[in-house]
């Protein structure tokens, strides 16, 4: 069966080929040291250069910018400072670019599988930023030090809620696919190819594959610059180093990242930009019973996990 989808068999900790003394697909210089090369000229490339270009294109009151020119951007940069730098990373540092970016076509359950997952880590993640905000609410109001931060996040946070907000917003079938080819299907090429592909594939070369995933999903996070939704962003991250690994196909996390993007604009569309990644604190939250949702969800979702693990393990058997 992997014969005809052209993915070869999941590499497990112990069968990992990628450590072997003859693997003639390590790059010259360390791994560890290509992936952060990826990480940190990416974060250089996107968010300095791209942010530099896009304020001499627009100057300073980029809210009052045509917005359409601002998706442009938006998709140009990613391409630009996100996709082709780390295909091109790949092909100095490695013989071999379709092994280290996935290049592999999965198997149609995996998707599946993996899919499910994702249905139940969506609102377990949004559990986790209700609860997580009741607490910092609660400290806030009993510590000027604590209050003195949430005041920074909430300002960093509506700055984020007003740009991707601007983006968002639609008033035609046109601007509707616009949008989401902007946030949904340009994002889930360009930076699983960059933190998917080329920098979790690189730390895999030398670190176990838990540490690389988690590595990588961290740098996500802190890429989205979104500080409520840091933590989920980060398990959203390490969910999606879990299918690239398990999978070796960059295709299966490109198609979640779809997925979760794609829902995310449908219900902005829906219900608006509060019911999207609610970041503030509802008045009527009950901690007891978002606190019992939050922990049956979690045995679900680590349920999922153990079936999409015994699915790999009955295939590499057969």
């Amino acid at each position: 069966m992997n014969e005809i989808n052209n993915v070869p068999p999941p590499e497990g900790p112990d069968e990992n080929k990628n450590l072997t003394p003859g693997n003639n697909n390590l790059p010259k210089i360390s791994p560890i040291t290509a992936a952060f090369i990826g990480l940190f000229g990416g974060f250089f490339l996107y968010q300095v250069v791209g942010g530099l270009l896009t304020l001499a294109i627009f100057g300073f009151d980029i809210r009052n910018a045509p917005v359409n020119s601002l998706r442009l951007m938006t998709i140009a940069g990613q391409i630009l400072f996100m996709l082709l730098p780390s295909l091109i990373l790949a092909k100095v540092f490695y013989k071999d670019v379709s092994h280290v970016i996935r290049f592999y076509l999965p198997n149609w359950e995996e998707i599946f599988l993996f899919t499910i997952g994702l249905a139940i880590l969506t609102p377990l993640m949004q559990y986790f930023i209700s609860i997580q905000n009741h607490f910092l609410t609660v400290w806030a109001a009993n510590s000027g030090f604590i209050n003195t931060i949430k005041s920074f996040l909430d300002r960093l946070n509506d700055l984020v809620d007003k740009t991707y907000g601007d983006l968002l917003t639609a008033k035609s079938v046109f601007d509707g696919i616009f949008v989401v080819l902007v946030a949904a299907v340009v994002p889930a090429v360009c930076e699983e190819v960059m933190f998917r592909g080329f920098i979790q594939k690189s730390f895999e070369y030398r670190l176990k594959p838990f540490t690389a995933a988690i590595i990588t999903a961290v740098f996500f996070g802190i890429y989205h610059f979104n500080p409520y939704a840091l933590i989920p962003l980060i398990g959203l991250g390490l969910y999606f180093g879990f299918a690239a690994y398990k999978s070796n196909s960059i295709f299966v996390p490109m198609s979640l990242h779809f997925i979760n993007n794609f829902l995310a604009v449908i219900f902005y569309f829906i219900f608006g930009d509060d019911d999207i990644i609610n970041t503030a604190v509802n008045k009527s939250f009950d901690l007891s019973s978002s606190l019992m949702i939050f922990i049956g969800l979690s045995v679900l979702f680590t349920g999922t996990i153990l079936l999409i693990k015994r699915y790999y393990s009955h295939k590499i058997k057969t």
